[in-house]
């Protein structure tokens, strides 16, 4: 599976970049994460349990960094088990550049799944990763920056209702 976007995050790309090395953060904005623990030097160790299709598992792994050019780009590579349920690894490039509002984060994704997951089918999988990737994003957003989170959130709540409303009035 090959997945690439972009994401406009309200925060300098110094702030990104830092938060994308932190464990913490990242046990917070992962959907799922149980646990994530270690260092940029030595790599992470995570535990995230997520239900992909019938399919519910707790997948452990390790996550290293590398070709990091500080504020600008790194590179993930990554591999996690799910006992029955299969396994999943992969790697992704992340490029941050300045823009208006904060920072564009691009990403390309590269990855594998084997086992019950596999026998899923790649509709399946493609959209439970972008989902995950979707996820992670509106998490890092409201992490770093609450109240651009919040402002959003609330714009798209009254444009649902207006639209809601005016299903059933026809007004």
């Amino acid at each position: 599976m090959q997945m690439s976007d972009s994401k406009e995050i309200a925060a300098p790309p110094a702030e990104v970049y830092a938060a994308l090395l932190n464990p913490e953060v990242l046990k917070v904005c992962v959907p799922g994460a149980q646990e994530v623990n270690g260092s940029v030097e030595e790599g992470f160790e995570a535990s995230v349990t997520q239900k992909v299709g019938p399919v519910k598992a707790t997948f452990k792994g390790q996550v290293t960094l590398s070709d990091l050019i500080e504020n600008e780009k790194l590179t993930i590579s990554g591999e996690g088990k799910g006992g029955a349920a299969g396994f999943a690894k992969g790697g992704a490039v992340v490029s941050l550049a300045p823009s208006e509002t904060g920072t564009l984060l691009s990403y390309e994704v590269e990855a594998k799944v084997g086992g019950k997951l596999a026998q899923l089918g790649s509709r399946i999988i493609d959209g439970f990763a972008k989902k995950m990737a979707d996820q992670f994003f509106v998490n890092l957003q409201t992490h770093l920056a609450p109240e651009a989170a919040e402002a959003e959130g609330d714009a798209g709540e009254g444009e649902e209702k207006k639209g809601w409303f005016k299903k059933i009035t026809g007004n």
